[in-house]
């Protein structure tokens, strides 16, 4: 039956590491597993990623033990529902601004009597092999995860109303985005984002709920847990990249 560590630790109180996978491989989903990651955030948002291609990287993660979510573009029941049955464990939208939005991401994500996701016999259910399928929606409804992003000027004037929707697990706040909102784009460090981010990190743990955030490096890390952030995101892309750029550049100065 389907299962989330990564829920149960932030339930817990616990702090969970996980990296965006903005590559379309399952291998990088093994190497981020075998790396020690807690979870991926397939990108649906800024790649081409389908359900189609996201499906052997779903199964990636189950064979490696580590807790797929899929970040999609698109707050409709049926663009998440082809993700979820296909086996992602969760959800992280984007452009979430109201409570009725954030309603209708969480009734896609939920089965009846939680939410309205339609049911069947897929591949997230082991195709109804494993047992009734009733058993399945009540694990189903407790394992996956719920993440809002908010990152727009109306977003920001409503995440109260959102952080009250029953169904939310972790509001993330994501500093580029933001950046751009409040006319600073790209600067992530920008005082007012890190301001923004720092009070809206306070409300969702006032609520009960995590709060979420990029940490590009350890640094990053400890600068947001000191301020109560426990989802914490990395870039699959970057860490190669940066990985890369290093030990490029080492060489090239040894040899002259």
């Amino acid at each position: 039956m389907i299962t989330n560590p990564v829920k149960e630790k932030l339930a817990s109180g616990g702090s969970v590491l996980g990296a965006f996978v903005n590559i379309g491989s399952p291998v990088v989903v093994e190497l981020l597993a075998l790396a020690g990651m807690d979870y991926v955030v397939l990108d649906g948002e800024h790649t081409t990623l389908s359900p189609e291609s996201a499906e052997n990287m779903f199964r990636a993660a189950e064979a490696k033990g580590i807790v797929p979510i899929t970040r999609v573009g698109q707050n409709d029941p049926q663009v998440i529902q082809k993700f979820m049955d296909a086996g992602s464990v969760g959800i992280q939208m984007p452009l979430v601004n109201n409570k009725e939005e954030c309603q209708r991401f969480v009734d896609s994500v939920k089965y009846p009597p939680v939410g309205k996701r339609g049911l069947a016999a897929v591949r997230a259910a082991n195709y109804g092999l494993e047992g009734p399928l009733d058993a399945y929606v009540v694990k189903a409804n407790e394992a996956t995860l719920v993440v809002p992003q908010i990152e727009t000027t109306k977003g920001f004037e409503n995440v109260e109303e959102v952080l009250s929707v029953k169904g939310v697990d972790v509001l993330f706040l994501g500093p580029t985005d933001i950046s751009v909102a409040l006319g600073f784009p790209g600067e992530v460090r920008h005082p007012d984002v890190l301001a923004l981010i720092e009070k809206f990190t306070a409300q969702a743990n006032a609520a009960g709920k995590a709060s979420g955030t990029i940490a590009r490096d350890y640094d990053e890390y400890v600068y947001w847990k000191e301020r109560g952030v426990r989802y914490f995101l990395g870039s699959a892309a970057v860490m190669l990249g940066r990985a890369a750029s290093d030990f490029a550049k080492r060489f090239k100065e040894a040899e002259g």
